[in-house]
């Protein structure tokens, strides 16, 4: 994130940035800005999309039952992108490691923690979950997590990070699903509103 911050500022092309991240987006911005580093002037802004605010609390909602289509799903589209890595670096992903990954939560210990710095999955939610950096947030943020998101478990929804910091704006509409809030007219509710909330300026 801060990588690509900086790109954009040496373009020298804006003086306002307004970051929106959709889902994993969402938990990395809301964790960049959070984080502790001076933040440019020029970010203005945060909108979060469908955030898995605890990713912990968002694999065990992953893991369920309810969700085991889209988990089954998005494990085979992960594993097939894995094995075209695989012949490039042998040293540090084997096919036997491949064939163990059952789960989302396989998927993570054998390669996205490891390939960041991190001893496991576990080790990889708690270092990165957003919700722990939500009360050093400086500037007005927008976070928008449907009640019915059925990838979001209750440590998802930062109620208390939102009240008792005046630069967080949570919505918690009924309805939305993970990245869904379709509205009529071939237009999305979290488009509109993050339009809005930026054009408001709060």
């Amino acid at each position: 994130m801060e990588e690509i911050v900086q790109h954009i500022l040496r373009l020298k092309k804006y003086d306002e940035i307004y970051i929106k991240g959709v889902s994993l987006g969402g938990n990395l911005a809301l964790k960049y800005i959070g984080e502790p580093r001076s933040l440019p002037k020029e970010i203005k802004a945060v909108i979060g999309i469908s955030v898995p605010c605890n990713l912990s609390s968002s694999l065990t909602e992953l893991l369920k039952a309810k969700n085991f289509a889209y988990s089954q799903r998005f494990k085979k589209h992960l594993v097939a992108k894995l094995r075209l890595k695989e012949p490039l670096f042998p040293e540090r992903l084997t096919k036997k490691d491949i064939a163990r990954i059952k789960n989302l939560k396989d998927f993570d210990d054998i390669y996205t923690s490891r390939a960041h710095g991190f001893k496991n999955a576990m080790h990889y939610y708690e270092k990165c979950s957003c919700l722990q950096f939500l009360p050093n947030v400086q500037i007005p943020t927008l976070i928008i997590n449907a009640q019915n998101d059925s990838f979001l478990g209750p440590e998802c929804f930062p109620i208390k990070e939102a009240k008792d910091n005046k630069n967080i704006y949570l919505e918690i509409p009924k309805f939305g699903g993970h990245v869904g809030f379709w509205d009529y007219g071939n237009r999305y509710h979290n488009e509109k509103r993050a339009i809005k909330f930026i054009e408001e300026g709060l």
